[in-house]
C-alpha cells in the first residue's frame, strides 16, 4: 500500500477549503507540505496499531507492518511450528469430546482442507495449543530497516 496518496488527498481537502483567497490558499499550500512527513509518520502508526489489533485476534501469528521505501505491506506471519510427533513408545488414550454441532462441522471442513483424519486434526490443534508461546506485546514500536 503507497501512502502517498492518502497524503495527497489530504493535502488537496487542505485546499479544498482554503480555495477562493489566494494568499489563504497560498498558505494552505506551505502548511499542507509542512505537514507532509507529520502526516506519514501518523499513518504508519495508524497502520502499527492495526497490526497489533489485528495480530491479537489472530489464533496464532501475528500481522507485520513491513516498509520498502513508501511501500507500506501488512503481512500474517504464522507461529505455528509442526507439531511433534507422539514417540513410537508413548500410548495413547482415548477421550470424550463434546462439542457443538456447528463447531464439530467446521472441525470436519478444516480436516478435510488438510487432508487429514479429525482426530489428526484435533491432536495437532491441541499440541499447538499447549505449545504455544506467550505473546509478547511491543507497543507502538517500530522496527525494521530503513533508508533515507
Amino acid at each position: 500500500m503507497e501512502i502517498t496518496p492518502h497524503v495527497e488527498a489530504i493535502r488537496s481537502d487542505l485546499e479544498a477549503v482554503a480555495a477562493g483567497d489566494e494568499a489563504t490558499l497560498a498558505v494552505a499550500e506551505r502548511l499542507s507540505r509542512a505537514l507532509d512527513s507529520s502526516l506519514q509518520l501518523r499513518l504508519l502508526d495508524a497502520l502499527g496499531q492495526a497490526a497489533l489489533e489485528l495480530s491479537d485476534q489472530l489464533p496464532s501469528g501475528r500481522v507485520d507492518v513491513r516498509l520498502a521505501g513508501r511501500d507500506v505491506t501488512l503481512v500474517v506471519v504464522s507461529d505455528e511450528r509442526p507439531a511433534a510427533p507422539l514417540a513410537e513408545d508413548e500410548g495413547t488414550a482415548r477421550l470424550t469430546l463434546r462439542m457443538p454441532e456447528g463447531l464439530k462441522s467446521r472441525v470436519e471442513s478444516a480436516a478435510a482442507r488438510e487432508g487429514v483424519s479429525t482426530n489428526a486434526w484435533l491432536v495437532r490443534a491441541v499440541s499447538r495449543g499447549l505449545d504455544q508461546q506467550p505473546r509478547r506485546r511491543i507497543g507502538n514500536r517500530v522496527t525494521g530497516f530503513a533508508q533515507s
